[in-house]
């Protein structure tokens, strides 16, 4: 029989370093050739074998340990070596499970939990080491993401742009660039920062055209985009805002405004876009309503002279007044600073709490909790196209609109328990 590996024992330092002292009398009697008085009397001993379960490895031989010797061995090192692994006993097989087949647990697809990689499989747990990308896929796949279609329409839709095969209207409105690059980024603040509550939508067509008026607000004009997206979730159908003329003179704005569908807000345009059956949308408070400061929230600015009613007259279609809740809170405006806006060539320079003192980071809006309510559309095909050309006619039904849409917000107000909730 093969000598057993003799382990140095009595040594305080950790395993397989030793303690740099001599060796006991005891210990070097147990070396080959040593003269140890129990060395030389003890009988040739049975080896103790490790349980096979305990680690995936093979067994192992230890050395039986005479009585002498245990005497003098320090108390720590009869400690129980601690195991960094967690043993798991396979369950003994019952009555009901004995006649079903055996199934590989590397062939179950288990439930991964974000965050908790105990839940995780053996097989995924190694192959997160070998090959990330893999375990990122295969996480991917388990929340419900098709990664693969993503990558394929990112690729076709790269490609359409490279070789210019993409489809613009008359106005540079790009519907492919808008649904699949422009809303994907909108949808999560409208959903998950702002938390927009849609109400009245029912009031909206899915078909024909009709004029949208809603009240403006915010320092920044994120209320336009995220009523863009709403409306497109809702009914699937894309909104084509009206925007002042300092958007198409803002360098790089004006291309993009454009192709997310923005049009300059002129009385031929927005006939033009009527007559062709589109979802139009208006703020005719513009900047006076966007840039008023924090303590006239919500009250509504002259709606101009009324050339939005002229349109919706002359195209016979229905104004439907929109009354947006929360945007009011997402940049409150303490100051304008006209004289610096000047210099910029401005309407106004905003100053809120954050902006500018916090640099890039006064930019993220607050978390505000928005309601966007559609009412019911007030009709204008009783009318005939030539009361477009009637200044009481555009006057009345303008003032029509305003209060609507005044009375709304006052109700909402009083609805809603707090800005943020």
């Amino acid at each position: 029989m093969a000598e057993a590996e003799i382990i140095q024992l009595g040594s305080r330092g950790k395993a397989g370093r030793g303690s740099g002292k001599a060796p006991s009398a005891a210990a070097r009697g147990l070396a080959p050739g040593g003269t140890s008085r129990s060395s030389r009397a003890r009988t040739t001993p049975r080896p103790t074998t490790a349980p096979a379960d305990v680690a995936d490895g093979p067994a192992v031989t230890v050395p039986p340990i005479e009585p002498d010797v245990v005497d003098q061995i320090e108390p720590e090192v009869l400690e129980p070596p601690i195991v960094d692994a967690e043993i798991v006993d396979e369950p003994a097989a019952t009555p009901e499970t004995e006649g079903e087949e055996a199934v590989d647990p590397a062939g179950v697809e288990d439930t991964i939990a974000l965050g908790n990689l105990r839940s995780l499989p053996v097989e995924q747990l190694r192959d997160l080491g070998r090959d990330p990308l893999k375990t990122v896929l295969q996480l991917a796949e388990t929340l419900g993401v098709d990664w693969q279609e993503s990558v394929e329409d990112v690729v076709a839709f790269t490609r359409s742009r490279m070789s210019g095969q993409y489809a613009i209207d008359e106005f540079g409105f790009d519907p492919e660039f808008t649904t699949k690059v422009f809303l994907p980024i909108l949808r999560p603040l409208a959903q998950n920062w702002f938390r927009v509550e849609v109400r009245g939508i029912e009031n909206l067509p899915t078909t024909g055209s009709a004029l949208l008026v809603s009240n403006h607000a915010g320092t920044m004009p994120l209320d336009g985009m995220v009523l863009q997206s709403v409306v497109y979730d809702e009914i699937g159908r894309h909104v084509r805002m009206l925007g002042a003329d300092l958007i198409f003179k803002t360098p790089y704005s004006h291309d993009f405004a454009r192709r997310t569908g923005t049009t300059l807000a002129c009385q031929e345009d927005a006939e033009r876009l009527l007559a062709s059956d589109q979802l139009v949308a208006v703020f005719p408070e513009g900047f006076k309503g966007l840039g008023k400061p924090y303590a006239d929230r919500y009250k509504l600015q002259r709606f101009g002279r009324g050339g939005f009613v002229s349109a919706a007259v002359r195209a016979q279609v229905p104004l439907i007044p929109v009354s947006i809740v929360g945007s009011e809170e997402i940049y409150p405006l303490i100051a304008s600073a006209p004289t610096l806006a000047r210099a910029m060539g401005a309407p106004y320079f905003p100053i809120t709490p954050l902006f500018p003192w916090f640099g890039v980071f006064g930019l993220i809006p607050l978390p505000s909790k928005w309601i966007i309510q559609f009412g019911e559309a007030i009709t204008t095909d009783e009318l005939s196209p030539g009361a477009a050309e009637d200044p009481m006619v555009v006057f009345n039904v303008t003032d029509q609109v305003r209060e609507t849409i005044q009375h709304s917000l006052y109700a909402l107000l009083m609805q809603r328990r707090s800005a943020f909730f």
